[in-house]
């Protein structure tokens, strides 16, 4: 008796973190194409009431080294981040970076696992189409991936659009990471476990500012490696 009430405290548990990490972005805040103007920029529907796993961690939290919490009012992304704050009044840079991070951490690992269920709660239908495709072909050609990101160098705002009632905010992401994809035998094809590649990654999250739902989703993706 007492173990079947573990694991639906266990359960209850899961869910309240992913829901509070998706939450995060909205209310305080590679094989993908940059997409210029993102269509069906608002929140999928949301799922069942049912227990989505986070992806694997097989290591402590990741805390960013630096990160640019502060911005000049007077620059062009000053100006448009303050635009962002007034039209969304949960809207804070600060917690918005905190989000960021931790979605960067999900969804770099749910694209690896091929979790689809987590990659659906964070991606634009786009993008989530873009991460299903590489996730079937590398099925389909029976190899796996392994990705850890051993260490979040940098998390800073560098891009900042508001445009018809739907903010869009641009983080770019450098990290350490490793990263491995082996065939049906195990034989490593790319990567190399014992070596750490640094990377930059540029994301773009949005949300229509006057929505009920606070969540933010990536809506476009693109590296500078």
């Amino acid at each position: 008796m007492g173990g079947g009430l573990d694991l639906i405290l266990l359960a209850l548990l899961a869910g309240f973190i992913i829901l509070r990490l998706v939450s995060v972005l909205g209310r305080r805040t590679g094989n993908e194409r940059r997409q210029e103007n993102p269509a069906g920029l608002e929140r999928a529907p949301a799922p069942d009431a049912k227990t989505v796993e986070l992806p694997g961690r097989d290591r402590g939290p990741v805390t960013p080294q630096a990160t640019a919490t502060e911005f000049d009012r007077d620059t062009p992304l000053g100006k448009t981040l303050t635009r962002i704050m007034m039209a969304d009044h949960s809207f804070d840079p600060d917690g918005f970076l905190e989000g960021a991070n931790g979605a960067y951490e999900m969804v770099t690992k749910g694209f690896a696992e091929g979790d689809r269920e987590t990659l659906g709660l964070l991606l634009s239908p786009d993008v989530l189409r873009d991460f299903e495709a590489a996730i079937a072909e590398r099925e389909a050609a029976n190899q796996t991936m392994q990705t850890t990101i051993v260490d979040v160098l940098k998390t800073e705002i560098t891009d900042a659009r508001l445009e018809n009632g739907t903010a869009e905010v641009t983080v770019t992401f450098k990290a350490e990471l490793i990263s491995v994809v082996r065939d049906a035998e195990g034989r490593i094809i790319s990567g190399n476990p014992s070596d750490t590649e640094t990377v930059t990654d540029i994301w773009t999250f949005a949300r229509q500012v006057k929505a009920r739902d606070p969540n933010w989703l990536l809506v476009a993706t693109q590296s500078n490696d």
